[in-house]
């Protein structure tokens, strides 16, 4: 079981995700990682990535799902559908976990975080591609994390489990 939480910059994907992967007792992957230093050079200028920009990382993440032999999370935006189509690869039980917000809320908390390289000046690009999803687990970020975390693990019945 894959575990994808997305959403837009500052929806508190990789706090959920890393509380989500103590809870389950499995490994956490945060997907900026996997960015190419142009890509994170272009964002760090407050220039919005393109599908082409975003295509190397989609397949990165995406290999990294169809290897993976066990339960995972992940923190990716996952912004449009397509990206989430391609990401969700048969058999792999990908689950994605779309973490919903006021832009407000966004912004505060990537004027509050420090050290990363995609910062509030990147949002209007984010929202303006968002599109939500049909199909998802969609959970309010006015909820502490914590909270979160306990809707996804009752969602999926999985509060009583670990590992």
């Amino acid at each position: 079981m894959i575990f994808i939480i997305m959403g837009v910059s500052g929806a508190g994907k990789t706090t959920v995700g890393k509380m989500l992967a103590q809870k389950l007792s499995c490994v956490f992957y945060d997907s900026d990682q996997f960015h190419s230093k142009e890509n994170i050079e272009k964002m760090r200028r407050c220039i919005p990535l393109t599908d082409s920009d975003r295509k190397p990382w989609l397949k990165t993440i995406r290999d990294l799902i169809e290897k993976h032999p066990d339960k995972a999370v992940i923190a990716c935006s996952a912004l449009k559908k397509s990206y989430r189509d391609f990401l969700n690869i048969s058999g792999k039980n990908v689950n994605f976990i779309y973490l919903k917000g006021n832009q407000n809320i966004f912004r505060k908390r990537l004027g509050d975080r420090k050290g990363h390289y995609a910062g509030a000046d990147l949002l209007d690009s984010q929202l303006q591609t968002l599109e939500e999803p049909d199909h998802a687990l969609t959970l309010d970020i006015i909820d502490t994390p914590e909270t979160i975390v306990g809707k996804i693990l009752r969602e999926y019945d999985l509060d009583k489990c670990k590992g």
